[in-house]
């Protein structure tokens, strides 16, 4: 405080005074100005923390709320006395605010204690204000109830303010943040400092119930594990509910939810749930989506050739399903129908369904067809382009698949060097080629588990050639044919051929009966000829 007076001529020295309530001065500083020393008068308040400088400012630490009074500085000559009072103001900022016993919840329609805002050590008093969202809370008779006490240490001297809000809180109040702000008085004015916001639960009744399917899916099919979900809005929520289940006549008491695992078709319907005094319900429907396939024949099923099987597949669905067949991991076009089996008909078929709607729910059977069919022979022969060697074909048809052996008929030779085609729809074909130096007859037989099946055929020697193998086969199995110029060619020649030849013939025959054998190419071997086979070949030649 410095001390505000001219230092006058002749100043003998200066003293510093503060005053008393009833007005008596107390002497507390003195400082000479002849001899420069200071002395300090003996009182116990300012014990230790006075100082005065040469100009007479005077200094106070450790400020205290009791320092607040009126001091005066006094300068002192031989003829005068001058002094100047300073009054000194002592502020003291509070404490940040805290709420404290606060509520553990709140209940719409009842006035409660929300908290109480404390505010300590402040001077002089502050005051309080209670904020909601950020706004101010005014009173309400019966809503909004604030009292305000400020109470004084009398060691210290500092004020503690409490602020109590008792408040009736709605259902929107859920979540709301409430707040108090202290104000306060400092040496630059006014100020605040605001605590730290708390949120209270606010419980209120439920007002609506609603139930849930879980998963949340848009369909259900058979075989899903589904929960019902019941929720009321009130806070807390309730803990427990009354499920109502289609063909349950009573509710089922549980907890929110209710599970339900490996349903039905039958679990499709209405579903409820209600409070537990039945006083609020909600309901849902679940639909329970099912398909059923049925296939007839299915498994495996065994079949003669040129017989008739009827297939029908059928379905039952909750929606509208679509039916599609695949044979061997192939896509049919229309649905199979055999009205005469044949061997290209058999195979895997599956009649296979599918809810589009529905994720995951699909049905498909299985049918394995299997044709059987005694073997069925037909041969060919063909002389070869190079007149050099002839090629005999037997033709076989029948499943399972024959075995085919080939013979020479009369000395029952058998022929192993043989050649087979690809077996493809019960269908393939063994081909044999030989250059006959004479007529001989060659046997093919084939059989299989449901019967022997025996053709013979009379090949001419090589010298004459023969032309007598079909040429509209199709099948896989049969063998491919010169193209349609170089067969009529063969056949042009063959006929200039046979007319040459016409008149040796019988020289043939003739020296032809008289041996007892005759030579096969190497791969067939020395075979014994007998007379009938002799004249069979005469009738062929002729």
């Amino acid at each position: 405080m410095p001390c505000r007076l001219e230092v006058p001529d002749g100043l003998m020295f200066g003293k510093w005074k503060y005053e008393m309530p009833n007005g008596s001065p107390v002497f507390i500083a003195f400082r000479s100005s002849t001899k420069k020393n200071v002395q300090y008068d003996d009182v116990p308040d300012y014990k230790d923390r006075l100082s005065l400088s040469e100009n007479y400012t005077l200094s106070i630490k450790n400020a205290r709320i009791s320092d607040e009074k009126r001091f005066v500085c006094m300068l002192v000559t031989e003829d005068d006395v001058s002094e100047e009072p300073t009054i000194v103001k002592v502020f003291k900022q509070p404490s940040q605010p805290e709420i404290l016993h606060q509520a553990d919840f709140l209940e719409t329609e009842k006035l409660q204690m929300l908290g109480e805002c404390v505010a300590r050590d402040s001077y002089p008093e502050g005051n309080v204000t209670w904020y909601k969202n950020g706004r101010v809370l005014q009173p309400v008779e019966g809503v909004v109830v604030i009292d305000l006490q400020k109470m004084v240490n009398r060691s210290t001297g500092l004020f503690t303010m409490t602020s109590s809000l008792q408040y009736m809180p709605t259902k929107e109040d859920a979540n709301a943040k409430f707040s108090c702000i202290v104000t306060y008085y400092g040496p630059s004015g006014q100020k605040t400092i605001q605590s730290e916001p708390v949120v209270v639960d606010v419980h209120y009744p439920t007002e609506k119930v609603t139930i849930q399917v879980l998963p949340q899916s848009s369909t259900i099919k058979e075989g899903d594990n589904i929960t019902l979900k019941c929720s009321g809005n009130g806070n807390p929520p309730p803990q427990e509910f009354l499920f109502y289940i289609p063909g349950e006549t009573e509710g089922i008491r549980s907890s929110d939810t209710y599970s339900m695992t490996d349903v039905r078709r039958n679990a499709t319907g209405e579903y409820k749930c209600s409070l537990t005094d039945k006083s609020m319900m909600d309901s849902t429907t679940i639909t329970v989506h099912y398909l059923d396939l049925q296939l007839t024949p299915s498994g495996e099923v065994t079949k003669q050739i040129g017989e008739a099987l009827p297939v029908s597949c059928t379905i039952s669905s909750s929606r509208n399903a679509t039916v599609f067949w695949i044979k061997d991991n192939t896509r049919m076009q229309t649905s199979p129908s055999f009205s005469s089996l044949q061997y290209q008909d058999a195979g895997n078929y599956i009649c296979a369904t599918t809810l589009q709607e529905v994720e995951g729910l699909q049905k498909r059977k299985t049918l394995k067809l299997i044709v059987e069919g005694k073997p069925q022979i037909k041969m060919t022969k063909k002389t070869n382009t190079n007149k050099m060697s002839k090629t005999i074909v037997c033709h076989v048809e029948g499943f399972p698949k024959p075995a085919v052996q080939w013979t020479v008929t009369g000395s029952g030779s058998i022929i192993n060097k043989t050649e087979e085609t690809k077996y493809v729809n019960g269908r393939f074909s063994s081909k044999i080629v030989i250059a006959p130096e004479e007529n001989v007859t060659l046997t093919c037989i084939a059989e299989n588990q449901l019967e022997r099946t025996v053709t013979s055929l009379n090949v001419s020697a090589i010298s004459i050639p023969e032309y007598d193998e079909p040429e509209d086969r199709n099948d896989d199995n049969s063998e491919k044919v010169n193209d349609q110029a170089k067969l009529i060619v063969g056949i042009v020649v063959g006929l200039l051929l046979a007319a040459l030849v016409a008149g040796v013939v019988y020289w043939l025959y003739v020296k032809k009966s008289k041996t007892a054998s005759k030579h096969v190419d190497k791969d067939l071997g020395n075979i014994e000829e007998n007379k009938k086979l002799e004249e069979n070949n005469h009738k062929s030649e002729t």
